[in-house]
């Protein structure tokens, strides 16, 4: 079970029942499984996806991979390809270790100085890398923060604009188009560092909608967006002026065509796996299930309500699913989570007979909890202590509320992520 405090708040038949559904959905996206079903070695043939490489025509293999995914995937990888890795590199998140691989534990959800040597790291290794090479990238969310590598800038200058652009609930595009632009890592470069190597990258999805170019801002991808898209966003959300930030210095992304010619950009992983795993399971425990959608965003508090009406009106024993990834306006200087405010929000809304919870994929919403639950039962709790959840949601102190009811939801880090996942339930 990856719910650490599931004994604790599977109080009910139903909060069990969700509970587990979670689990299901995590458990579909588990990186080492996703790896091992992706890369196959069958003697000197390795295959990954539908592409099939000759490892008798390697030289030198590498390993580069940045993201919550990363440690995991290597692990992955080491077993797969033993001693055929001739080294690597990846950022994780979290502290391990590899045979073949070196790991670094990198700094989130801001960047740091670790976070540019440890960027360093990997331009130095993919810059030595010939058309005899082949490199295997895992891109996934996170890499964005551990890619740090700004030019006339430094860390804290992009801390303090990305502060401000969280802050101000603007969505996953549009802080990754300026993020493309802030860094000499992200936007294709990892690519063209690469280039004429031969590579692969695994990419792990938690961007609604799975464009591939803002996962991680698309250290593979060719980047369609330029300095002056960058340009328009900060003017439009007064970075420089509101951020703090010293300056704010922009870089044009790669746009040579011949720089991404030898790479293959695959998509192993993406929040359709994991709903499809809960529908399957709540279809076989006689409920009703419906996806209702992989690409949801906008304000938490609009999410919910939007998620509570559209249980008005079904039948009992349905089961409403949602992925994506929800925007807070931090108008108080309180702590919580998007998903935190989002199952917060739903309390006073939602009847007797229906549950919300709101999960955060990676085990970490903004706080050391995964997300919460919302029902009768948290009500009850809410009531008993004397809590009032919307002067909590106004105060954007989700965390403390939830702190105090215990209905919340930890993982620790999972080692995925596929953004947000929402299960809404008429009971």
């Amino acid at each position: 079970m990856i719910i650490k405090n599931f004994d604790e708040i599977a109080k009910s038949e139903e909060r069990a029942f969700a509970l587990k559904l979670v689990d299901v959905g995590l458990e579909a996206v588990e990186t080492k499984k996703v790896v091992r079903e992706t890369v196959v070695r069958d003697g000197d043939e390795l295959r990954i996806g539908n592409e099939k490489f000759s490892l008798k025509e390697i030289e030198r293999l590498f390993v580069v991979g940045v993201g919550k995914c990363a440690l995991s995937a290597g692990e992955a990888l080491e077993e797969i390809l033993g001693a055929s890795i001739s080294g690597g590199t990846v950022i994780d998140i979290r502290e391990g270790k590899l045979n073949h691989i070196h790991v670094i534990k990198g700094d989130h959800p801001f960047p740091s100085e670790k976070n540019v040597s440890a960027t360093e790291e990997i331009i130095e290794l993919l810059s030595g890398a010939t058309e005899k090479d082949f490199v295997i990238f895992i891109i996934s969310g996170g890499g964005s923060t551990l890619l740090c590598n700004p030019t006339d800038m430094t860390c804290l200058d992009e801390t303090l604009i990305l502060k401000h652009l969280y802050s101000s609930a603007v969505g996953i595009r549009k802080i990754n188009t300026v993020r493309k632009h802030l860094s000499s890592a992200r936007g294709g470069y990892l690519a063209k560092y690469a280039y004429p190597a031969k590579s692969v990258a695994l990419i792990f999805s938690d961007v609604p909608g799975d464009d591939l170019e803002f996962i991680a801002s698309g250290p593979t991808i060719k980047d369609t967006t330029t300095v002056e898209d960058a340009e328009k966003i900060i003017k439009e959300c007064d970075l420089r002026a509101k951020a703090g930030a010293n300056q704010v210095s922009l870089i044009e992304t790669p746009k040579e065509d011949k720089y991404f010619k030898n790479i293959k950009n695959i998509l192993v992983v993406s929040n359709k796996i994991a709903l499809t795993a809960m529908a399957e399971r709540a279809r076989a425990e006689g409920f009703t299930p419906e996806i209702i959608s992989t690409t949801f965003e906008g304000e938490a508090e609009n999410v919910a309500v939007d998620v509570v009406r559209k249980m008005e009106g079904v039948a009992s024993r349905t089961v409403h699913l949602y992925g994506g990834e929800s925007t807070v306006t931090v108008r108080h200087v309180g702590k919580g989570g998007r998903n935190l405010e989002l199952a917060l929000a739903t309390l006073e809304l939602i009847k007797d007979n229906e549950l919300v919870i709101a999960v955060s994929s990676d085990g970490r919403d903004n706080t050391d909890l995964a997300g919460a639950i919302s029902d009768i039962i948290t009500k009850g709790n809410a009531e008993r202590l004397k809590l009032s959840s919307r002067e909590y949601v106004d105060d954007n102190r989700s965390y403390d509320f939830f702190k105090k009811t215990g209905d919340y939801i930890k993982t620790g880090d999972t080692g995925r992520n596929i953004a947000d996942i929402v299960i809404a339930i008429k009971t």
